[in-house]
């Protein structure tokens, strides 16, 4: 009954609202050419029913351009395909307004577990105690990062911002003239973004809409806990990546971190001012004005200038003596606001989010090696010392080393970097950047690198105040996790480091490349397994394990009903935090506004403490275990082989969209690793990967094996112990929920006809044939008669998602296969795919 209400309110709130706006959008006249607008529905027709009978998108596009459009030239067609694409981008835009409004009214009708319900379950139970011991030491990581599909520009931003308010008040005029706004303004960067112009369009909602989401959130759960001494200013945190991350983006230098370091903070700022400002209004009491005016003439002068630095201790001081004033003196009038205030400044402090540093595992090889090399220790590789050297040259020579001496660009940066990284933490506080973070770790070296390149650049051992966190991501890494950790534990001068690091040890679990690299099942069951054995390493030798999740939009790259998953982590797992990277087009769909971020965040919150609140314990049995580990493998096995397939590379460069991320001006980042002419697997990263799948409409990495897997079993008669796995495990539930979800997002229909394709035909079909058998093994297990059939809302909207893009699809479709032709206007189509990609993304919400 609930989620028949919740369907009826989205219908009512959603489905019918975007149909009215739909229609007063495709209306409007767009630049020169009229009407373009009123033939989408029509072409939306002409797909739906054309892909349905099996038609080729260039057939469904040559009767359209026939016989509705009269249109028989071909370049004239290309410009009129350009406009259906910018229509339609903008059809995304208003759906997403539309959604993002209904958003609080959909909640009313969810079972989903916020604060205020834990508080009253905990009021229930009578666990208050227990409760607020937890929630005084608890917290979830938002770790922001500039993946290249964050485009959305401020502007744009503020356009459904601006549309998401009207619309909640109905204000049909206003909401015409906002959405021929939107049709004038560029949905696309004219040119690449730097990576400075991507951290800054993440700041901009740091400060629009996480700063006083934050507090928000804060606010309540002090005000409900029933603890007055309550003070967990880390209960919500924020990270940040872009600036930081250079294996991210190798274009990040030492110069950009120090902007970007410097851009939170004045940022900030400018938050603390504006706030401060308002309070000043209501603070009109003649023994405040001097404190009041100093505090603001500081904050003022810090906002802009990046050498005036006003520290939290600082800040805390003033606002504490206006605070003292206001109770002996005022009768403690508009102490709660300036509370609020001073609460926000304990969250953020001068950072506003950590900074993290982040590069691969193979530029600090290259780094150490130059170095050793200069120093007289190797000849040419570090493979002529053996591993006791290597790490005595790391952990105990003291080198003083000038970044000028190198002529490489990595090593002189990496070191420039390192030396400065002191300097921030000056300016924006020891919070502000004190993580460093090594991908594709798989040996010991991986963090004694880093360690060395510290002491080498001028820290001293017991000064380092940097949380050296390797990342394994890869299925050897995971492997050799358990080893490599043990070594560090066992490494005296590096246990007296975490032991100054107050006997902590955060690890990231990369679930991108694991995916990549192990296929959807094997990757997620490796990674838990993975946090189980090293939560045990950890206890073992008195070290409390953080796990930082590196987790992408989609499910093939650990996105999906995050909270689900969190819920369903087993208690061998160290549950002291959530640490978890937001993505991609994720950080506006799922974390964009301020309800959805609370709701979001409150989400995983209660995730992580509802174990304790029930008493439940996820304890999955060695049978299960068996079973799981066996349809891993045997899903994996499935993968693996078609990974090998001699036509699983020369498929995604000749017949997705893979080539053309690199060509849109979404990201500042190159769409691989390293510069080999030759693609490889290892070098793709998991973005353009997962993504080019998703605009094929196949989402191979989401469930690909899994439908092999149970079919094996139900051969063997055991389709019953994977039903009860199903019902009885809720983490194999959670993984097996969110493959659904990749497979709602299907339509092979859309390239049904590369069955005929003399090259890829075969290769098409071993894709169709795993996508069948996945979906109709997966329903047999759940008991659904259709995907997602007990998420209707979520079904309803990726439908409605889903049929906004097609006619977009059916033109990148019709124009990949031109480019295969010889055609005069290649260049033009392959402009088409290129554009057609950022409406496909935003559309999906977690396409990448």
């Amino acid at each position: 009954m609930q989620y028949s209400r919740r369907l009826e309110e989205f219908r009512k709130s959603v489905t019918n609202k975007f149909n009215v706006y739909n229609s007063l959008f495709l209306s409007l006249p767009y630049r020169d050419i009229e009407n373009v607008g009123m033939l989408i529905p029509l072409l939306l027709d002409q797909c739906k029913e054309g892909l349905k009978n099996g038609k080729q998108p260039q057939e469904i596009l040559e009767t359209f351009f026939n016989n509705f459009v009269d249109i028989k030239d071909e370049r004239q067609r290309l410009d009129f395909m350009f406009k259906i694409i910018q229509y339609v981008e903008r059809q995304v835009v208003l759906y997403d307004s539309v959604e993002d409004s209904a958003f609080p009214k959909l909640q009313e009708y969810t079972n989903s577990l916020s604060v205020k319900d834990y508080f009253e379950l905990v009021n229930q139970t009578k666990n208050w105690d227990k409760i607020s011991k937890n929630l005084s030491s608890f917290s979830a990581r938002f770790v922001l990062t500039a993946h290249p599909t964050q485009f959305y520009t401020p502007a744009v931003l503020d356009i459904i911002a601006e549309l998401r308010k009207l619309i909640d008040q109905d204000k049909i005029d206003d909401i015409d003239m906002s959405l021929q706004q939107l049709g004038l303004t560029s949905l696309v960067n004219s040119k690449k973004p730097t990576p400075l112009d991507e951290a800054k369009n993440i700041i901009y909602i740091l400060r629009n809409t996480y700063y006083d989401a934050i507090g928000e959130l804060f606010e309540y759960i002090k005000s409900n806990i029933r603890d007055e001494n309550f003070a967990n200013y880390n209960i919500i945190k924020l990270g940040f990546w872009p600036g930081g991350d250079r294996d991210g983006n190798p274009f990040v230098t030492a110069k950009i971190t120090r902007q970007v370091a410097d851009e939170l903070r004045l940022t900030l700022m400018k938050c603390y001012y504006n706030e401060l400002k308002a309070l000043r209004k209501k603070l009109t009491f003649k023994s405040l004005q001097e404190d009041l005016m100093i505090l603001s003439g500081r904050l003022y002068k810090a906002m802009f200038d990046s050498k005036t630095i006003v520290g939290y201790q600082e800040i805390v001081d003033s606002l504490t003596l206006i605070r003292e004033k206001i109770v002996t003196n005022h009768h403690g009038l508009y102490l709660k606001e300036l509370d609020r205030f001073i609460n926000k400044v304990h969250i953020f402090k001068t950072h506003f989010a950590s900074l993290d540093i982040r590069q691969d595992h193979s530029k600090h090889y290259l780094t150490v090696e130059t170095i050793l090399k200069q120093q007289g220790a190797i000849k040419e590789s570090l493979d002529e010392l053996d591993q006791e050297t290597l790490v005595h040259w790391l952990l105990e020579k003291d080198l003083q080393l000038d970044p000028a001496d190198y002529s490489e660009d990595i090593v002189r940066d990496t070191l420039t970097n390192i030396q400065q990284l002191k300097e921030i933490q000056q300016n924006n506080g020891e919070e502000g950047c004190n993580r460093y973070i090594i991908s594709n770790s798989e040996d010991i070296f991986s963090v004694f690198f880093v360690f060395g390149l510290f002491r080498w650049s001028g820290w001293k051992t017991e000064d380092i105040t940097f949380d050296i966190i390797p990342l394994f991501e890869t299925m050897k890494g995971m492997e050799a996790s358990e080893e490599v950790m043990q070594t560090f534990f066992d490494t005296p001068l590096y246990r007296e480091h975490l032991k100054r690091r107050n006997d902590k040890h955060t690890i990231m679990l990369g679930f991108s490349d694991g995916t990549k690299d192990g296929g959807y099942l094997k990757a997620n069951w490796s990674i838990l397994r993975t946090k189980e054995t090293l939560s045990q390493v950890c206890k073992k030798n008195g070290i409390k394990a953080i796990f930082f999740d590196g987790r992408g939009g989609p499910p093939a790259r650990g996105g999906g009903k995050t909270h689900r998953f969190y819920a369903a982590q087993t208690n061998d797992v160290a549950n002291h935090e959530i640490q978890m990277t937001i993505q991609g087009q994720t950080i506006t769909s799922t974390y964009g506004t301020k309800e959805q971020f609370m709701h979001n965040a409150e989400q995983l919150l209660t995730a992580g403490l509802s174990n304790d609140l029930y008493g439940e314990e996820h304890v999955i049995s060695d049978a299960q275990r068996k079973l799981i580990k066996l349809l891993s493998e045997l899903s994996f096995d499935k993968y693996n082989a078609l990974k090998q397939h001699e036509k699983f590379i020369p498929y995604l460069e000749n017949r997705s969209t893979l080539k053309y991320y690199t060509k849109a001006n979404i990201g500042s980042r190159p769409g691989k690793r390293g510069s080999k002419k030759q693609l490889t697997l290892s070098d793709l990263r998991a973005i353009s990967f997962v993504g080019s799948w998703s605009q094929l409409k196949q989402n191979v990495p989401g469930y690909f094996g899994i439908g092999t897997a149970i079919q094996q079993m139900k051969d063997e008669g055991r389709l019953e112990e994977v039903k009860s796995l199903y019902k009885d495990v809720p983490f194999f539930r959670a993984l097996m929920h969110n493959s659904m979800m990749s497979l709602a997002k299907t339509n092979f229909d859309l390239t049904s006809y590369m069955e005929q394709d003399a090259e890829f035909g075969p290769f098409w079909k071993i894709l169709y044939q795993e996508y069948q058998l996945s979906k109709e093994m997966l329903l047999q297990i759940s008991g659904q008669e259709i995907l997602m059939e007990d998420e209707e809302v979520s079904r309803e909207s990726v439908k409605i998602r889903e049929e906004i893009v097609l006619p977009l699809l059916v033109i990148q479709q019709n124009a990949l296969y031109h480019i295969t032709k010889d055609t005069a206007y290649k260049e033009l189509y392959e402009k088409i795919v290129t554009r057609s990609l950022y409406g496909n993304i935003n559309a999906s919400r977690n396409s990448a």
